[in-house]
């Protein structure tokens, strides 16, 4: 059983919004009420996907509440290993954006439905939804979860933060996520909502001629001490509510057990869950069962990424990555290791692309076949705008491979590369078949070097760049001959592969003769290990005191494979203490790796106070020196206690210990006296299994990227989305603990959109300053583009830098918010003893009336067969005629209609009625009503409408079988 360890780096900040506590306590939050909405909702998906293609799915009660759980569920079953790591990170990166909301719109009260804010509350959600779907059009999947996790922050506070819950509500307003329909019954400014607070209780404070009338109001909230609110309306309440002490005194909030209305704060909070989940289904309607799996963070395996170069020289590099890429395509195809999606960049000079990203093998053996070596010119190209370019564009965590025989053109990107390697956490491996003596040869007509005798003529200054950016990102730069460059690639298939850990990892710059040990456990398979360098020696040494030098090849412990400057060791699996004595006064580079169920995630976040308390995404480096917290949560699997967290420097021998602390339900806290000042990784050490020691094994990972500390710190956040052929202008603040002086700005995105930035700012010591970029976006950009613009500020004499990375979502207004209808025609049931044998349809006319149009129409429950006509009905309104049939052991069917800009709308119908009532799919009906017809009752509704009973059952239902452990909201 797998475990996922979730490391998150607390540093400590000030705020005074409403949060929440969400180590400590027994109440729900946020947190718990988002991943606990994306764990039903997911599995949901996944159970009416595998029963759609004929495949069980299987979800233990027991593992119902862990992402590695869920995905275990929603994977085909095999003999391969899988990790929850991807899905789990993107629940993360939703829960940390939610959280954002109360640091940086702690004011407003459209983001909390404070203050009675209900039409502007609504329209953040609505908004917000917009984005997401258009964003999930595009692929655009990092921008869509950040904006979810926002939207779900507002939507949520309404069912703490409102009256809703005491009108006597248990279902969630649908309302709120649809803009075509009123917002009615609203208290106006003018009408009072509450009474004093009597005796130290507020749980009838609300008149009860507002709840009889069944009115909606929700809390004033403010920090400020003099803040007022109109007469007779209620607060928001709690110690940092400065209103909550003004007539009516006290509050409504029910955002923890402890709040003026926290007798009813495990009402709210599961109301908000419902809630978050209809969100998450009119979403899914939109994008469709895949899409939105991978919006979830659903995944097969890793991505596979080229980024190569397709200048003159590199005939034979793209011959070799057309090779690897479909040998991993044929011979991965239907199995667990198949790639989940495929990227490609091809740069050249003066050219970089087009971005080929797509889930279908075919269309990127297609694109990659297409690529010719042509152009170029002079020898260095733009390999770091393709490698910026595929860094923005692929996953986080993915393994990223760069084909080139030249140096970098582009070296102002550096700063820029290296940002985007420490934000998304992507492994970068150079294969680098020697730019100059190729080409210098090539022209001559000369034949290509041969074997090792290349690398004696590789000077370092020409792949020096490829080297920094490898070991930072934790990947190789591998540098071969070309007619040696088919036995390197290798090293891509190794990790086109699903559940890769890094065990250990270790640089040596400048190179020394050194011992290092790792721990393997039980749970790792395909053990290997990789040493890029040149003139060195290694010994390795099992666990079981087996010794086998660099000399052997083919030994006890496995086999060594030597080219250019890249050694492969693949090593017989074996648990224990393994060692290994490396000798070089060159610089080298060591990392072990494996397959396991075991891994860690882990994020920057900071940590601030108010009337709760919370921590939040830091984009960024940590501040250097100073100390820290890792909050470490162990999710799904059994038995596992973390031992020993400890931030390890790189290239020497210095390591600070953590304090691991257990705060139950699998969260530990570490302590840290400090962050280092050199760079450092994240070193993990556990036990995992069963009760005695026999039965137990210890674990180790690392972390892959390299992370640095800073003075400086870089701030920016973006409060709406761009707009197509409009200017968009992002302020961002730059702080500093260290040198004073002036400071050098750097504006960069991926699409070319940066017109303007502020180009220095001057700073004192313990001061700050602040700046802007104006983006200009260009009229046809589709609605749903991403944009990854990254803000770097530099100290003086680059002695010091800092940066913030942000993904920003262009999108068209829309205007269109009316969902298709349908009018049933006819419905026809003719089922026999024999379900099997008999059939029965159904025809109905699909219209968005004036709205943007039907796009896509498709079925859910049912496995029968959907066939749409499209037509112009009257007054030219364009009509789908859709004609349904099955089974009569199939009685269901759901009709998903959905229009251009995402409207959804889902029409349901059953059978059931027509046969015996306890008829279920694919069973044998006892009582049949031949020759039947049922009426036309059918009417296309709201996801939540049509399929209401079904989703309160199915709640009902994983309630009983879930355990609910949720946080203050």
């Amino acid at each position: 059983m797998g475990v996922v360890l979730c490391v998150v780096l607390l540093c400590s900040a000030l705020s005074g919004s409403c949060a929440f506590k969400p180590l400590f306590g027994s109440s729900i939050t946020h947190r718990e009420i988002t991943e606990t909405a994306i764990l039903r909702k997911t599995a949901e998906v996944c159970r009416a996907l595998a029963a759609a293609q004929g495949r069980d799915f299987v979800l233990p009660a027991s593992e119902s509440g862990s992402a590695f759980g869920v995905q275990r569920a929603c994977t085909p079953r095999d003999d391969s290993l899988w990790s929850g790591t991807k899905f789990k990170a993107s629940i993360m990166a939703m829960y940390l954006s939610n959280a954002q909301v109360d640091l940086f719109h702690m004011f407003s009260d459209e983001h909390h439905f404070d203050g009675e804010s209900f039409m502007g509350g609504r329209s953040l959600i609505t908004q917000g939804v917009v984005s997401v779907k258009a964003s999930v059009r595009q692929e655009s999947f990092i921008s869509a979860r950040l904006t979810l996790g926002k939207i779900c922050h507002t939507l949520q506070d309404f069912y703490s933060h409102s009256n809703w819950v005491e009108l006597g509500n248990r279902r969630p307003h649908t309302i709120l996520i649809r803009p075509d329909l009123p917002i009615e019954n609203v208290a106006d400014r003018n009408t009072p909502t509450c009474r004093n607070c009597e005796s130290g209780s507020c749980r009838d404070n609300i008149l009860p001629e507002i709840l009889a009338a069944g009115k909606l109001t929700s809390g004033y909230f403010s920090l400020l001490p003099f803040s007022s609110k109109p007469p007779g309306k209620c607060s928001h309440g709690g110690l940092a509510d400065r209103t909550s002490g003004l007539e009516p005194t006290g509050g409504i909030n029910k955002d923890d057990d402890g709040a003026s209305h926290g007798y009813l704060h495990r009402d709210a909070a599961n109301v908000a869950i419902n809630a978050t989940m209809e969100l998450l289904e009119d979403i899914r309607g939109a994008a469709g069962e895949t899409a939105f799996l991978r919006l979830m963070g659903i995944t097969r395996s890793s991505v596979l990424c080229f980024v190569i170069d397709t200048t003159g020289s590199m005939s034979d590099d793209i011959a070799e990555a057309k090779r690897v890429a479909f040998s991993i395509i044929d011979s991965k195809k239907g199995t667990a290791d198949e790639p989940s999606s495929y990227i490609l960049v091809p740069f050249n000079d003066p050219g970089v692309g087009p971005l080929t990203r797509t889930t279908d093998a075919d269309m990127f053996k297609q694109r990659i076949n297409e690529l010719t070596a042509n152009g170029g010119g002079d020898t260095p190209e733009l390999s770091l705008s393709g490698l910026q370019l595929a860094l923005t564009s692929a996953p986080p965590s993915s393994e990223i491979f760069v084909f080139t025989d030249a140096p970098a053109k582009d070296t102002e990107l550096k700063s820029t590369v290296f940002a985007l390697i420490e934000s998304t956490k992507s492994v970068v491996s150079f294969l680098l078949t020697n730019a100059l003596t190729a080409r210098r040869r090539r022209s001559s007509g000369q034949d290509q070097d041969q074997g090792q005798r290349f690398t004696s003529r590789i000077t370092s200054s020409v792949n020096q760049l490829y080297q920094e950016l490898a070991v930072a990102s934790g990947g190789q730069a591998i540098e071969v001959t070309k007619a040696t460059l088919s036995q390197a690639t290798d090293i891509i298939v190794d990790t086109s592969t699903s559940a890769l850990v890094t065990v250990f990892q270790s640089v040596r710059n400048p190179g020394r003769p050194d011992n290092f040990s790792f721990l393997v456990d039980t749970s790792v398979r395909n053990l290997t290990v990789y040493i890029t360098g040149s003139s060195l020696s290694f010994t390795l040494r099992s666990p079981s005191g087996v010794s086998q030098n660099n000399t052997v090849t083919n030994g006890l412990l496995g086999t060594i494979q030597a080219v250019g400057n890249l050694y492969t060791i693949r090593l017989e699996n074996q648990a224990g203490l393994w060692e290994i004595s490396l000798i070089s006064t060159q610089p080298y580079t060591l990392k072990v790796t494996g397959q396991s169920d075991i891994d860690f995630i882990y994020n920057f976040v900071e940590a601030f106070q108010g009337s709760h308390s919370d921590f939040t995404l830091k984009e960024g480096r940590p501040k250097a020196g100073s100390n820290a917290t890792l909050l470490v949560s162990v999710v799904g699997g059994a038995s596992l206690t973390v031992t020993e967290v400890s931030l390890v420097e790189v290239s020497g021998s210095s390591v600070e210990n953590g304090t691991v602390e257990a705060v139950g339900d699998g969260d530990y806290l570490v302590s840290l006296n400090r962050v280092p000042a050199s760079d450092f990784v994240v070193l993990l050490k556990g036990v995992a299994g069963g009760p005695t020691r026999s039965s137990q094994s210890t674990f180790q990972r690392q972390s892959t990227t390299q992370l640095k500390a800073s003075s400086v710190a870089v701030t920016a956040q973006a409060n709406s989305t761009l707009e197509p052929g409009q200017n968009f202008a992002l302020p961002f603040t730059v702080s500093t603990n260290g040198t004073g002086g002036t400071y050098t700005i750097r504006a960069r995105d991926d699409r070319n959109f940066v017109d303007t930035f502020t180009a220095s700012l001057t700073l004192e010591s313990g001061g700050s300053a602040g700046g802007s970029v104006e983006l200009r976006v260009p009229s046809s950009t589709p609605s749903g583009t991403d944009v990854t613009l990254t803000i770097e500020a530099e100290a003086p004499g680059a002695t010091d830098a800092n940066y913030a990375v942000l993904r920003l979502s262009v999108v068209a207004k829309v205007t269109d918010f009316s969902r298709p209808v349908c009018t049933v025609l006819s419905v026809s049931a003719n089922c026999s003893e024999d379900c099997s044998s008999s059939q029965w349809e159904l025809s109905a006319n699909l219209t968005d009336g004036t709205g943007t149009g039907i796009q896509s129409v498709s079925t859910r429950l049912g496995n029968g067969t959907l066939n749409t006509t499209p037509s112009t009905g009257e007054g030219g309104v364009n009509v789908t005629l859709a004609t349904y049939s099955a089974s009569c052991c199939s009685p269901e069917v759901e009709i998903v209609a959905v229009d251009a800009v995402g409207n959804v709308g889902t029409c349901f119908h059953s059978i059931r009625a027509a046969v015996e009532p306890s008829v279920a799919p694919n069973t044998t009906v006892q009582s049949p009503a031949t020759n039947s017809t049922a009426p036309p009752t059918s009417t296309l509704t709201t996801p939540s409408s049509a399929s209401t009973l079904r989703l309160s059952l199915f709640l009902i239902l994983f309630s009983v079988v879930s355990l609910m452990t949720f946080l203050p909201f």
